[in-house]
């Protein structure tokens, strides 16, 4: 019970201060789960985000979901859930209640305008974030540049796109060669769960 309540905090917490929607939400993710709480790894998160891009619903709430089914099982991808949901769902009760009050006054204009530059740039670093991490070479910079071109130029569904980088991986990673057996793997930080 101590674990599911510590996860839904956490997650409440990252609902409370994600604005602007799931590409918000993952450098507050990624601060809360992996660099606060040591509860999985930033690679296990881009995972969870790709594939939350391409499953139906929103991206925030089904990777909030998977990271909680990671680390405590199904309550813990409802709780997870949850507790990302709750803060929104708060303050749209209490926009629903007073926002035809306050629409018309400037200063408010002004701040959504604000909350927007704000957005971009968290939006930006996230990308930043994503890359660095993503592309280590020759062949993920070239499924970059296709996967931009495509989105940009030909507006192809995100989820075709996941899937087809999808399959590019696999079938790269089926040429590389085998480790030796002698060589050391690398050790994943996110193998753990709840602390």
């Amino acid at each position: 019970m101590k674990q599911l309540l510590e996860l839904f905090i956490s997650f409440f917490k990252v609902g409370a201060m994600t604005f602007g929607g799931g590409y918000a939400m993952l450098p507050i993710l990624e601060r809360e789960v992996t660099v606060n709480k040591k509860w999985i790894s930033t690679e296990e998160i881009m995972d969870y985000y790709a594939i939350g891009q391409c499953t139906p619903g929103l991206i925030a709430v089904n990777t909030s979901t998977f990271v909680g089914n990671k680390l405590a099982g199904p309550a813990g991808g409802v709780i997870a859930t949850l507790g990302f949901l709750t803060p929104g769902f708060l303050v749209i009760l209490l926009v629903a209640v007073l926002l035809n009050n306050v629409m018309d006054y400037e200063v408010v204009h002004h701040a959504f305008a604000g909350v927007r530059v704000c957005v971009f740039v968290l939006i930006v670093n996230t990308c930043i974030k994503m890359g660095k991490s993503s592309i280590d070479g020759l062949f993920t910079f070239g499924i970059f540049a296709v996967v931009l071109a495509a989105t940009v130029f030909f507006s192809v569904p995100p989820a075709l796109l996941v899937i087809l980088a999808g399959i590019l991986g696999v079938l790269q990673g089926l040429r590389r060669p085998a480790p030796e057996s002698g060589e050391k793997q690398d050790d994943d930080p996110g193998k753990g769960g709840l602390s």
